[in-house]
């Protein structure tokens, strides 16, 4: 599928202003990736290879990867986590779970195993600092868990710091304009996957379509039932977004779905941050 349907990888580069950033920060690099779904041939081991390759060569000083890093089962994070121990940063790298890593109620504890395993740092509901005490990484649980519960975490940090809030889903954008937020990193959508150029993701337009059947329509068909739960949000599908006071970036990831990308890359983003 993925010679065919899924594209080449594409690199994308920017840079990200944070206030009251310490000088001694300033020119830091991150590297993000997503949304691997390791299993069902949906990543090709050609693309992973690449993936790795292009952040090693830009020696970034944090790796940050945003979750769901199998699709179904948890049993796949045990042959790609060997491969992500590849990668090399300054100072480490930074993982959460997306909701295709808690579909069980084993698969948390196994893919956390396996990513500690490696040396990759898991974040739930947790601070870290990496950087120092005055930039704060943080990582929350996915949405979609009954443990996303982001204000008792929020309201330890210090409002007068910056600090990078990992969260897969961009939905919680929304929720977490009531904290300082400079920079969120955030997979989850694919990018829609198929994106009509000047006009956005091809599913927007769908579910808008959906909508306006009747209801009495809805019911007798059962793939109408239900609106599409992917994301309410589907202008943040991707790149970089102002929400309120904070900023979210969202990756298209490096999985793909049937029935593949059009005009909508498998990503991995190199963002350097800067002092306003």
């Amino acid at each position: 599928m993925h010679k065919l349907l899924s594209g080449a990888l594409s690199t994308e580069k920017l840079t990200v202003k944070i206030p009251n950033l310490p000088l001694s920060l300033a020119g830091l690099k991150l590297v993000q990736m997503s949304d691997f779904h390791y299993d069902n041939g949906l990543l090709s081991e050609k693309m992973l290879t690449k993936a790795i390759a292009v952040s090693n060569a830009a020696k970034p000083d944090l790796v940050i990867l945003t979750g769901d890093y199998v699709n179904t089962i948890a049993k796949p994070i045990h042959q790609l986590a060997p491969r992500l121990k590849n990668l090399k940063s300054r100072y480490g790298i930074y993982a959460i779970l997306g909701n295709h890593d808690i579909y069980s109620p084993s698969s948390k504890s196994e893919i956390i195993n396996g990513l500690r395993n490696v040396g990759i740092n898991v974040l739930w509901n947790q601070i870290a600092y990496p950087l120092g005490e005055k930039l704060p990484i943080v990582g929350l649980a996915d949405f979609y868990s009954r443990e996303f519960n982001p204000e008792p975490i929020m309201n330890q940090l210090d409002s007068s710091k910056p600090c990078i809030v990992l969260s897969h889903n961009p939905d919680t954008a929304e929720i977490l304009k009531k904290w300082r937020v400079d920079l969120q990193l955030s997979g989850h959508t694919h990018g829609g996957q198929i994106v009509i150029p000047g006009m956005g993701p091809a599913i927007m337009y769908y579910i808008k379509i959906m909508e306006k059947i009747p209801n009495k329509i809805r019911r007798k068909l059962p793939f109408l039932r239900k609106k599409h739960p992917v994301l309410q949000h589907w202008k943040w599908s991707q790149g970089l977004h102002q929400v309120g006071n904070n900023q979210l970036y969202v990756n298209r990831g490096l999985g793909t779905y049937f029935p593949g990308r059009l005009f909508c890359p498998p990503e991995i983003t190199i963002i350097t941050l800067e002092v306003p």
